[in-house]
């Protein structure tokens, strides 16, 4: 069985209330991070794990943590983003709302660890009924002990603080998160100063994803060697995977870091192969704003490999032939799905998420949706295929925020890999508009 370490008590009844959590073993880890670590030690765990960022970025943690200004006489602050907005990604919901007191250990132990005596849930404003479950689970650790002044009588003071957004998913980037949590409009900064140095209030602050956090009750438990052993290379550790799509069994699983995407995809113990006896067309691997890959390549990489879910496997050959682990967010297409339709769509969360603040963005998202909007709706032409190779190339790297990556790279990755389809679409402008058309290969199918 593959190691359990997020989703382990998962089906325990009723983890919601603390007693269920504690009877499993739950605030272990501040029990003993409290009483018999030092914040440095925690670090020291957390590094020596690897884990990495769970939001899609994927930066070691324990690094990312050291960067903090120990040296300023400022509050430092945690802050957590539970933003999630990606399309295709929801695992952090269901943490959160199956096992909230998990969440709040890994909240609680982090903030030790930093020195942190402010934390903030920064969560999706979608999300109401979460924010009800956590705010009870808060008041039932305040009521143990664990939350408050002198939690475990170990002079060290600790309170969270849940902060709905307004719908923005551009507040998903840190920054622009921090901004939000001010009051003022969620625009990114421009970097540096990073919040390490100046964050939330102009103070020290380290902001990390809700999966990040709930990794390190086990880590300090169980000791960052042992979680390093768990996965492969750099890519240590479990990881919660949002599968979605034209699969048997949609769901949040939790994967050792190594499992083959064929076996994850196929298998019954995880998505149990292509819904309908269909076949697999293409994948997004990490959340929609990754390079979509064609099926000969999700699978294996260019080298005949068999590729698997890490963040080194997926990415192998670049945007090329590779893609992203991202966020987690595994969306598969069977053999009757237009990649077309599905980039504008993309396309369209994008330029209506766009914040505004870089041109490049603001008018090229806008841009790449009207011309994808052409090409499906049969208004297209060649040329447009090679304009929207322009205006995405022009979008990447020239803004103040990766949501200008995000928006171009599965415009790129499409024309990328399935340009042929592009074509149909402009010159079979007729038949790609009716709305029971299927494109298979080279032939049109009604559905």
């Amino acid at each position: 069985m593959p190691k359990q370490i997020l989703l382990a008590n998962i089906h325990q009844s009723n983890l919601q209330q603390i007693d269920n959590y504690l009877a499993v073993g739950g605030y272990e880890s501040v029990s003993k991070a409290l009483k018999t670590m030092s914040p440095d030690g925690v670090m020291e765990e957390v590094k020596k794990s690897g884990l990495r960022g769970r939001g899609g970025a994927g930066f070691p943690t324990g690094l990312k943590w050291s960067f903090l200004d120990r040296k300023s006489n400022k509050p430092r602050y945690l802050v957590c983003n539970a933003d999630e907005s990606e399309p295709g990604t929801f695992k952090d919901r269901y943490l959160m709302e199956y096992n909230p007191h998990l969440f709040i250990e890994g909240l609680i132990v982090s903030s030790y660890a930093l020195g942190a005596n402010t934390c903030y849930v920064y969560i999706r404003g979608e999300y109401w009924y979460l924010i009800e479950i956590l705010e009870r689970a808060i008041a039932q650790a305040h009521q143990k002990g664990f939350l408050g002044k002198n939690i475990l009588q170990s002079d060290y003071d600790l309170q969270i603080y849940i902060h709905p957004g307004a719908g923005a998913y551009i507040c998903g980037e840190e920054t622009a998160l921090l901004e939000s949590l001010e009051g003022k409009r969620g625009n990114p900064r421009i970097k540096p100063p990073f919040p390490a140095v100046v964050g939330l209030y102009g103070c020290p602050t380290v902001v990390n994803n809700v999966e990040s956090l709930a990794s390190v009750p086990w880590i300090v438990n169980n000791g960052g060697e042992a979680y390093s052993q768990i996965g492969i290379g750099r890519s240590t550790g479990t990881k919660l995977i949002s599968a979605c799509g034209n699969i048997n069994r949609p769901g949040v699983y939790e994967i050792e870091l190594g499992l083959s995407v064929e076996k994850f995809i196929y298998s019954d113990e995880y998505c149990g192969g292509i819904k309908n006896g269909k076949k697999l067309k293409a994948c997004v691997p990490g959340g929609s704003s990754v390079p979509i890959l064609p099926a000969n390549l999700i699978c294996k990489t260019a080298k005949g490999e068999d590729r698997l879910m890490t963040y080194e496997s997926l990415a192998d050959g670049g945007f090329a032939t590779g893609s992203m682990l991202g966020s987690g967010g595994f969306i598969v297409f069977d053999e009757d799905q237009c990649v077309v339709r599905n980039t504008w769509n993309f396309t369209r969360f994008y330029h209506h998420e766009s914040c505004g603040q870089c041109s490049p963005c603001r008018e090229g998202t806008g841009w790449m949706e009207k011309v994808l909007h052409n090409i499906e709706y049969g208004h297209g032409s060649m040329d447009d295929i090679d304009l929207l190779w322009d205006i995405q190339r022009k979008i990447e790297g020239n803004t103040i925020c990766p949501l200008g990556d995000a928006a171009a790279w599965p415009v790129a990755a499409a024309i990328r890999h399935f340009r042929h389809e592009f074509e149909w679409h402009i010159t079979n402008p007729q038949e790609a508009t009716r709305p029971n058309a299927v494109y298979r290969g080279n032939q049109l199918l009604l559905a």
